[in-house]
């Protein structure tokens, strides 16, 4: 019977083992050949003696070969012991050896560490041998284990919602899939199952879960792919505390199990106004002790044009952000550098000030905006509470530039110059608002999705005044990462057709793309709330990884290819007259 690799140790000893895999190193030492042997397990150490009747084919294994070997499991001798590996005190001396199959040169080697990740996703079966790709899957695995373990104890089923479901606004295009049966008409991939597990809440489950793939058609970066994986939760009958309570001790439990890693109890919560005030972003790194300070009031009178005319636009924000004894450590060069990566988020500029000595007053900061601000400039130093040696950051602009610009600037210099602590910080941003105006489409938009419960019931208060009402709505933050967000949903059916009424969707169209739900609301639905987590990315932060293609088996890029299989392709004029579809690219 097979023996996995990494599991023989020494209470194997005196065995004969039988083991397949593939040829991860193959050494020739005078005459002796030596293989290190690969499964999903880990590696075993085989020893080819010339004297054995299959020492020819051992001469003929090459790297990646898929191989059998049997023999005795004997100790290590002296000085050869291997304390990196699970087997590493024992080696097998073969007895029998046979080729399963042999494999052509690589394109790349397994150990190699530059290698491009175009190159990567193209021979992706090979990139995921390499040892890095297989613990990012294994712990995937464990993490998805420990997640639907402790759903199932706390009373959760995991029910499956359609694939080919209707075309409903998430925020991003749905990916369409034409009908054969039905010309002319188009199923949606979801990009959540938010309709059906609220629907499954009607039903009367209450408790419902689904590890579930969801399809958005954007615009793609790190930590975002055209399918992505997500733990959709949905409850009845539980308050936001008492779910944001459920979801803290599901992520306790993985942290805990994966990484031996106690997280807070319970985790932060902190105003969307307020994680934009001191950091710029609604997805705040709490491991990086700098902040950002609002001088709105103070610049509305100063000489400085920059400064006073963003003061006073009727959304605009002027804001510093001090970095603590960087000055005399960063160059003129880097600044120019940090001004060209805030331009990327809008900013026209990033004026700044250095702190040389205070004692000296206002000839004791450097800065070519100094003799414009004038006394101002000390009484901003106050302010931001500088010290000799600080350098201060200002954004001056509409409050989404700056706050962009600025928590984007923040997170690049608390990480690259040292200003970044370890550990896990997980929070929770809360009150978020209801509703944000499309200055470019005059009109109201949902911040999270219109199924997003108000914190009032005053029908006339959310039509008169959207912009001031608040949402039940929560987001997990883990280390600078938006893990995933939920809230309270509508239950009552006059609240939900009051929402669309605000964001324009007059009753003709609500019956048209939400008449099931509507009727369902109208059927004794419970109070209802839930939570989506992206396991992706929950999986790339605690694996380290850079990006979430690298907990992905099968990624796209980011111009959304799969580079293995060459797709997405044209479809054959066969395909498209089938669908009665028309295109005009030509094959």
């Amino acid at each position: 019977m097979r023996v996995f690799c990494g599991n023989i140790n020494l209470n194997d000893l005196d065995k004969t083992v039988l083991v397949k895999g593939w040829v991860f190193r193959r050494r020739d030492h005078g005459g002796v050949i030596f293989i290190d042997l690969r499964d999903i397990k880990g590696l075993v150490q085989i020893v080819c003696n010339p004297d054995i009747a299959d020492f020819p084919i051992a001469e003929k294994i090459r790297l990646e070969y898929v191989i059998q070997a049997e023999g005795l499991v004997r100790p290590r001798p002296d000085g050869t012991i291997n304390p990196d590996i699970p087997s590493g005190e024992i080696e097998i001396i073969c007895e029998k050896l046979l080729i399963i199959n042999e494999s052509i040169n690589l394109p790349f080697q397994l150990e190699e560490e530059n290698i491009s990740e175009n190159v990567r996703l193209t021979h992706r079966v090979l990139d995921l041998r390499r040892e890095n790709m297989q613990k990012n899957l294994l712990t995937r695995n464990q993490i998805s284990k420990t997640i639907r373990n402790y759903l199932d104890e706390n009373g959760f089923i995991e029910i499956e919602t359609p694939m080919l479901t209707k075309s409903t606004p998430e925020g991003a295009r749905d990916y369409l899939v034409p009908s054969r049966i039905h010309p002319g008409h188009f199923f949606a991939l979801p990009q959540s199952p938010q309709l059906f597990k609220q629907m499954l809440m009607v039903s009367g489950f209450e408790r419902y879960y689904q590890i579930v793939k969801c399809f958005r058609d954007e615009d793609l970066r790190a930590d975002r792919q055209p399918e992505f994986t997500q733990i959709d939760i949905e409850t009845s009958f539980l308050s936001a505390s008492e779910i944001l309570t459920l979801i803290e001790g599901m992520i306790r439990k993985v942290f805990k199990s994966i990484l031996n890693i106690d997280l807070p109890n319970p985790f932060p919560q902190i105003s969307y106004n307020e994680v934009i005030n001191r950091f710029g972003s609604d997805k705040p790194d709490l491991r990086i002790d700098l902040e950002l300070v609002d001088l709105t009031e103070e610049m509305k009178q100063v000489e400085f044009k920059v400064f006073r005319e963003a003061a006073n636009l009727a959304k605009g924000k002027v804001a510093a952000l001090k970095i603590p004894e960087i000055g005399d450590k960063i160059s003129r060069k880097e600044i120019d550098d940090l001004t060209s990566f805030v331009a990327n988020y809008g900013a026209k500029g990033l004026a700044y000030i250095k702190i040389n000595n205070l004692e000296q007053g206002i000839d004791g900061l450097q800065s070519p905006i100094v003799k414009f601000l004038g006394e101002s400039a000390l009484t901003i130093v106050k302010k931001v509470k500088g010290k000799n040696g600080d350098l201060i950051f200002f954004g001056a602009d509409t409050q989404k530039i700056v706050n962009d610009s600025l928590g984007a600037l923040r997170q690049k210099i608390g990480t690259n110059y040292g200003y970044l602590i370890s550990g896990w910080q997980p929070l929770w941003v809360v009150d978020f608002p209801m509703f944000e105006y499309d200055d470019q489409l005059q009109k109201w938009s949902a911040c999270h999705h219109p199924f997003t419960s108000p914190k009032i019931n005053d029908l006339a208060e959310i039509a008169t005044n959207p912009g001031k009402v608040h949402a039940n709505a929560y987001d997990l933050v883990i280390n600078g990462w938006e893990i995933g967000g939920g809230s309270l949903r509508i239950y009552k059916k006059e609240i939900q057709k009051q929402v669309f009424n605000v964001l324009g969707i007059d009753e003709e169209e609500a019956t048209r793309k939400f008449g099931f739900l509507l009727d369902a609301l109208s059927l004794g639905a419970p109070p209802h709330g839930g939570i989506a987590l992206g396991l992706d990315r929950l999986c790339a932060i605690i694996t380290g990884a850079d990006s979430i293609r690298e907990v992905i088996a099968f990624p796209k890029t980011q111009r959304a290819q799969c580079l293995l299989t060459q797709s997405p392709n044209l479809a054959s004029p066969q395909q498209l007259q089938e669908l009665h579809i028309k295109s005009t690219i030509k094959n």
